[in-house]
């Protein structure tokens, strides 16, 4: 809820931090030299700092320490200096942002009930109070006073420049000093009761002469200094009507007056001989749309040389547009903005006020009306002329009453419920927002009322536009008995209000946004930035420090130890966060820490807030103090694996090592050990040598480690590879000069022949012995990466030399290594051997030993290990090590398949590899992806894929039985044309059958285009299905495509498969003979049931029944459509005869138990074939039977009343259907009838388009448009907008209102009314939005889809229907018209939802 609109000075006034910052300290800050300070600043930011001396900045004295503002009173009385915004004389109502509930309602002015207030808005912790309201006792006072004892009347209107004038309602005008000190009181109830209420008041730049417009229309102007009445003018502007707004320009001989006729005046000034005079000029006549609200654009002093004020331009707003024109040199429009039609209420607000855009002040103007403001941003350009470009614009969701900016960055706006919002107009974010329904705003409504055509009106219902108005940064709000005056507050005060709330991290998370840069709305800061930081850090220490005893203070004295850690928890932290964010660790390790370590917990949680700083390497200098005290109290809490992260990342040199260490090893703290012996004393092999002690016995002894011992081992190969690679451990690097003197020391270390303190019966190189009995393929890997580090000099040749050479004794001449570990090192060492630049020299007859050793056939355990490591040996490089034609006999011997292939694929030799896979039981799946590849894959020459072509063949069953499913696929795929000389070779008839069904089926996924196989093929599959699973025949055959009916039927009847048989001679198209073999099945099931059966099959066998019958009828509905009447009877009436004959042997004692279910089967057949055959039919079929023929009527007339219950239901649908569509009908027509014989009533009397009247428009073309939503248009304006399509010699019309509100998503199809010139000739048409061809046919095609059928068609339809029924409603079937029948139709639905209502 945003202010709107400013007074005629709030355009005027741009406060600065210089200002601000002199009246913080009392200074009589001379505001029209210093306002042009805050815009610098904006520019400063981009540019040059400001000088203080320059812009006579006072120097700040001493700022108030922390305990003298949290001592001070909430009341304070100070002496009132009106440019001094924070020393008011004031009654201080200290509005929170978070009490947004009226203030005069609720109790938030009670500092208890604020403390009571936990949960802060974000706006408030984010900004702190950014605003102060506050009550000006004074002027308040003596208003009151006024109107007591002299019948001033009430407050009408407020001026405020270095005097501030308050208007009253029976014409006075109170001239207040900025002491509060009433100076004048000027005009007299006598000229009040001729004119009227002030109802404007104006004061021009130098503060001497004031303007007041009365409500009557006449104007006056005074004399400030004397208090003398130099003019009257009451000729003006025209007699009778208010003045709304009157403003002084620039120029002291310039004002503009704007009335509540909605016009606008400019006033001249002049002097003649000494006679004052008054020149009126009209500038805007309000029969041209009523303007409500004017703006001149006033410069401080320090702009008045700006190119742009030599226009001296002025901003108007009416109820549908914005003008801005220029007084000077002449009178010229520079620009018009139209906003279109808003709520009518709601009111136009304008603002003026020079802001820095792209290191250029230009003036910026602020318009509203409603909930959007735009901004304009003015400019002239070297030629002279004024370009405006609009800016961002801000979207609000209240209603304005009031716009004010209270300098070039905060604006202040005012809502319909008399909410004050603060905003940030770059970011356009809410800093605070305040209640002022306490001030009882005036209203300036009575004013408005004047209006002839009563346009406005509405607006004076919320127009409040002389009851505020802004000077030198300060709002002041005129109430009903008060002023309230609103200022900034400065950046300190802002801190200091949070700490009175005691909010004392919200205070610093602000001073740290002020510090940073990032705050909003800031005041009071001057000089360079490294100045401002500083004052700022200052600060922050002095709440830091009182921050410390807070939280020592208010440390809960009882209680658990838990409630203690919380408390410290939640505020220790912010301490060490600032501290280190203001770069002070000097005060954080000294006076904070001492501090703190009073308490024991404190002292606990403040060490553990170090620790994230410390990992990432945020803290430096800490002190050894500190640092001691950090490891005693991890070792305290058991934290071990937190305090070995902090050591890794600290200085520990100023500690004692010895000690460390030990602690760590105690600890297990591996990772900090070997750092504190790196770091701490430049020594590299120690920690190595501590980590081989323990992991060593036990790797000899062939025990197994713990896991203790495996992280251990673990960590120690990590920490040789850095230690070889160059890198610290466990993060960094090793010092440059250090690095090759490290290496040395590693490797002499590994390669000792004894370590020290060894026992007489150690084995040689027990280092490496150790390493390759822990992790083999690790150690080697470290050394493989070495290598490749190593540059080629002598020294290193002889190192990788020597290192083989031992791997080789150590591993070779033991039997305790695995094959994988003895694989691991030849892989190793064949890669060496096949690099380019090799000086390795290893025995060839040792590779001969490792062939022999993994392929030796003795030994079957480890197969798969063994193999895989000959095999990464190979693809190491260690084939030119071997003798290949030793090498593939050895492997195949070993049944290492895989070397095989291998050896195989060298040689191309692509076939046989068929028979390694088909040999090898892991891999036998994996043969039908290889065979497909050779054969598919480019890159293979016709002579191997041949070869393979022919082994495959050769393999074929092999694979058939390996998996029929892979088989049919790679044969469909690859072997098409052999497929029925396959079929003829397998002997074994299951595997066929499997073969064939993966190869015929197209549920098993093979395309069935791609084969050629000729009918007896799937005929044999059939035969084979029959033989091994009967049950699936039916579902194939549904599925299957290429098979000879006549000879499939011949195979389903050899094997008495029925329900094939039907389903095949259906398909046929001997639709008599499917239904007999079902109902020869179905009669064989019910002569069982008529026999005396167990009783544990008979539920089976109805069940059975059940399901013949259902498929029996599902035979019959299918194809009745197709049939004549008395082919359907010849279907159906066997079929019942079937299931009532068993009825008939009435003397069978076993019948008894199943008359119920065979009833209700019977019935079923009854009911579905009443859709095909006429009841009369039906019942005549029924009674010709022998045994009902003789007056045994009881058997059937549960069937009979069935019948009729089901005719009698389907009858009072169709009358009731019948009777819905009738009454719909008639409810459409009436509609229809009355929707086109109203009147339209147009909402206004004007063109929704141009905003002008209807009848102003005088071209013999124009015609008015009215739509029957109520809009009205001028035909042209309409065409201008293309809203207009001619079809068929005729227009038709679309509204655009409401046709650009429904975005094209609703086709609205207003009736429009054409009214002739003469108004004579009424033509209507049907709007249409206009479409392309191609959005047209769409938009068919939808309503085709929607649309039922018409109901005169669907009457004529049901008339027809049921006039021709001979036989009863069911004869559907026996006339060919029926079948075309709209409710044949699929589409057919019947919509039988309550007609829509209209609006009457």
């Amino acid at each position: 809820m945003e202010p709107g609109s400013l007074g005629a000075e709030q355009g005027a006034s741009l406060p600065g931090p210089a200002e601000e910052l002199g009246a913080l300290l009392g200074q009589d800050a001379a505001l029209p030299q210093l306002s042009g300070g805050e815009l610098d600043r904006e520019l400063e930011s981009k540019s040059d700092l400001i000088d203080d001396k320059e812009f006579d900045i006072p120097q700040v004295d001493t700022p108030p320490t922390l305990e003298s503002i949290l001592n001070e009173t909430d009341d304070e009385e100070e002496s009132f200096v009106l440019e001094d915004p924070s020393l008011l004389n004031i009654d201080n109502i200290d509005t929170h942002s978070y009490d947004t509930s009226s203030l005069a309602s609720s109790d938030s002015g009670d500092r208890t009930h604020l403390k009571r207030k936990k949960k802060l808005p974000d706006s408030f912790s984010l900004h702190g109070s950014v605003v102060r309201l506050s009550l000006l006792k004074g002027i308040s006072a003596q208003i009151v006073s006024a109107a007591d004892k002299v019948d001033a009347g009430l407050p009408t209107a407020i001026a405020a420049s270095s005097l501030i004038a308050v208007g009253t309602s029976h014409g006075l005008a109170l001239i207040f000093d900025p002491n509060q000190a009433l100076r004048l009181c000027l005009g007299s109830t006598a000229v009040g009761a001729q004119y009227g209420a002030i109802s404007a008041l104006s004061i021009n730049n130098d503060c001497s002469r004031l303007l007041c417009g009365f409500a009557k229309g006449q104007i006056t102007m005074w004399d400030l200094a004397s208090g003398k009445l130099l003019r009257s003018i009451t000729d003006a502007h025209p007699p009778g009507t208010a003045i709304l707004h009157i403003k002084f320009t620039d120029d002291p001989t310039l004002a503009i007056c704007n009335d509540s006729g909605g016009s606008v005046f400019e006033l001249s000034f002049k002097r003649v001989m000494g006679v004052r005079t008054c020149e009126s000029r009209c500038l805007f006549s309000g029969s041209k749309g009523e303007v409500c609200c004017i703006e001149p654009l006033h410069a401080k002093t320090e702009l008045r040389d700006h190119p742009i004020t030599q226009y001296s331009l002025l901003a108007m707003a009416s109820l549908t547009k914005i003008l801005v024109i220029g007084l000077k040199p002449s009178l010229k429009v520079w620009m018009t903005f139209p906003y279109g039609r808003m709520d009518p209420s709601s009111v136009p607000l304008l603002a003026w006020h020079f802001v820095a855009v792209q290191n250029s002040v230009n003036p910026m103007l602020a318009f509203c009306r409603g909930d959007v403001v735009h901004f304009l941003l003015v400019k002239r350009d070297d030629s002279g002329a004024i370009h405006v470009t609009k800016q961002k614009q801000l979207h609000l969701h209240y209603d304005l009453i009031n716009f004010t900016w209270i300098n070039s960055r905060t604006v202040v706006l005012l809502d319909s419920v008399e909410k004050l919002h603060v905003i940030d107009r770059q970011t356009q974010e809410e800093l605070e927002t305040i209640e002022i329904s306490e001030v009882q705003l005036v209203y300036n409504s009575s004013h408005f009322k004047s209006l002839a055509t009563g346009g406005n009106a509405l607006v004076g219902e919320k127009a409040c536009y002389q009851s505020i108005s802004s000077c030198g940064g300060q709002i002041f709000y005129l109430g009903t008995k008060s002023v309230h005056v609103m200022m900034i507050r400065s950046w300190r005060e802002r801190v200091d209000h949070l700490l009175k709330q005691d909010c004392l991290t919200e205070a610093l998370a602000l001073a740290w946004s002020f510090h940073e840069g990032k705050a909003k709305a800031v005041v009071g800061l001057s000089g360079d930035v490294s100045k401002r930081k500083a004052v700022i850090a200052d600060r922050m220490v002095e709440i830091l420090f009182h921050y410390a005893d807070r939280t020592l203070k208010k440390c809960p004295d009882q209680g658990k130890i838990q409630v203690m850690e919380q408390h410290f928890q939640d505020m220790v932290p912010v301490i060490v966060d600032y501290c280190l964010l203001l770069q002070r660790t000097d005060l954080l390790f000294s006076q904070m820490y001492d501090k703190l370590s009073e308490n024991s917990v404190a002292k606990g949680v403040f060490l553990e807030c170090l620790e994230p700083y410390i990992l990432s390497d945020k803290l430096m200098g800490m002190t050894a103090q500190v640092m001691k005290d950090l490891l005693l109290h991890y070792q305290d809490k058991n934290l071990m694996e937190d305090m070995e992260a902090c050591i890794v990342h600290m200085d520990i040199t100023s500690l004692d090592i010895q000690q460390v260490v030990l602690l760590c090893w105690e600890n297990h703290l591996y990772d900090a050990m070997i750092y504190v012996y790196n770091s701490g004393m430049n020594d590299f092999i120690s920690p190595m040598e501590k980590l081989f002690k323990v992991i060593a016995p036990p790797l000899n002894a062939g025990k197994s480690l713990t896991d203790e011992k495996v992280v251990m081992g673990n960590k120690l190969l990590v920490y040789i590879s850095c230690c070889l690679a160059g890198r610290a451990y466990p993060l960094g690097d090793i010092p440059e000069d250090l690095v090759p003197l490290v290496k040395n020391q590693v490797f002499e270390f590994l390669i000792r022949l004894h370590s020290a303190e060894a026992s007489a019966d150690e084995e040689v190189y027990p280092y490496v012995r150790t390493l390759l009995h822990f992790d083999t393929r690790e150690f080697l890997n470290v050394l493989a990466l070495t290598f490749e580090d190593f540059k080629n000099d002598k020294q290193a040749v002889e190192y990788q030399q020597r290192i083989v050479d031992i791997l080789l004794k150590v591993m070779v001449e033991n039997s305790d290594f695995t094959p994988s570990q003895v694989g691991c090192l030849f892989t190793f060492l064949a890669r060496q051997l096949a690099k380019p630049n090799n000086t390795l020299f290893v025995n060839r007859t040792l590779f001969d030993q490792v062939l022999e050793f993994l392929c030796s056939p003795d030994d079957d355990s480890r197969h798969s290990e063994r193999q895989q490591v000959l095999l990464e040996l190979l693809q190491a490089g260690g084939i030119v090590q071997f003798e290949e034609n030793r090498l593939i006999p050895m492997a195949e011997k070993a049944e290492f398949y895989q070397i095989c292939e291998f050896m195989y694929e060298r040689e191309h030799l692509y076939d046989k590899i068929i028979d390694c896979y088909l040999r090898d039981p892991v891999r036998k799946e994996e043969v039908f992806n290889y065979i497909h590849n050779i054969l598919s894959i480019p890159g293979y020459s016709a002579e191997e894929k041949q070869s393979v072509w022919q082994k495959a063949m050769k393999h074929i069953e092999e694979l058939l039985l390996l998996s029929p499913n892979k088989a049919a696929d790679l044969i469909a795929t690859h072997f098409n044309d052999q497929i029925e000389g396959i079929i003829k070779n397998l002997q074994d008839q299951f595997l066929l059958f499997q073969f064939l069904r993966s190869l015929l089926d197209p549920r098993e996924g093979i395309n069935q285009d791609m084969l050629q196989i000729s009918p007896c093929v799937t005929e044999q599959f059939i035969e084979l299905l029959c033989h091994y699973s009967p049950d699936q025949v039916l579902e194939t055959l549904q599925v299957l495509e290429f098979y000879r009916l006549e000879e499939t039927i011949q195979i389903t009847q050899k094997h008495l498969l029925h329900e094939a048989s039907s389903y095949l001679l259906e398909k046929k198209g001997d639709v008599h003979g499917a239904f007999l073999v079902m109902l020869e099945q179905l009669q064989s099931k019910l002569l069982v049931l008529t026999h005396e059966i167990e009783e544990s099959t008979e539920l089976d066998l109805l069940k059975d029944i059940e399901d013949t019958l259902v498929k029996t009828i599902a035979l019959c509905q299918r194809n009745s459509h197709s049939l004549n009447q008395q082919q359907r009877e010849a279907l159906w009436f066997p079929l019942l005869e079937a299931m009532m004959s068993p009825q008939k042997l009435s003397s069978s004692t076993v019948l008894c138990q199943y008359s119920e279910p065979l009833k209700s089967l019977t019935m079923q057949v009854l009911n579905n074939m009443a859709a095909f055959i006429a009841l009369p039919s039906i019942l005549q079929r029924i009674l010709q039977d022998p045994v009902y023929g003789k007056g045994k009527l009881g058997e059937i007339q549960g069937l009979v009343l069935g019948m009729l219950d089901t005719f009698n239901y389907e009858q009072t649908l169709l009358e009731t259907t019948t009777n819905l569509l009738n009454h719909d009908l008639h409810w459409s027509l009436c509609n229809l009838r009355a929707s086109i014989t109203r009147g339209l009533n147009p909402k206004q009397d004007y063109c929704c388009i141009c905003l002008q009247q209807y009848k102003r428009r005088q071209e013999m073309a124009d015609e008015i448009i009215v739509f029957s939503c109520g809009h009205l248009y001028h035909s042209l304006c309409l065409l201008s907008k293309e809203c207009g399509i001619e079809t068929k010699g005729q227009m038709r019309w679309t509204c655009y209102k409401c046709n650009s509100s429904n975005k094209g998503g609703k086709l609205s199809e207003n009736f429009s009314e054409l009214k002739k010139g003469n108004g004579a000739s009424l033509a209507q048409s049907s709007s249409e939005s206009l479409l392309d061809s191609q959005q047209i046919q769409a938009f068919d095609q939808l309503c085709r889809l929607y649309r039922g059928t018409s109901r005169l068609a669907l009457l004529t339809e049901l008339s027809r229907t049921r006039g021709g029924e001979k036989h009863g409603l069911l004869n559907v079937s026996q006339g060919d018209p029926a079948l075309n029948s709209v409710f044949q139709n699929e589409n057919f639905q019947l919509h039988l939802a309550p007609p829509p209502l209209t609006e009457e």
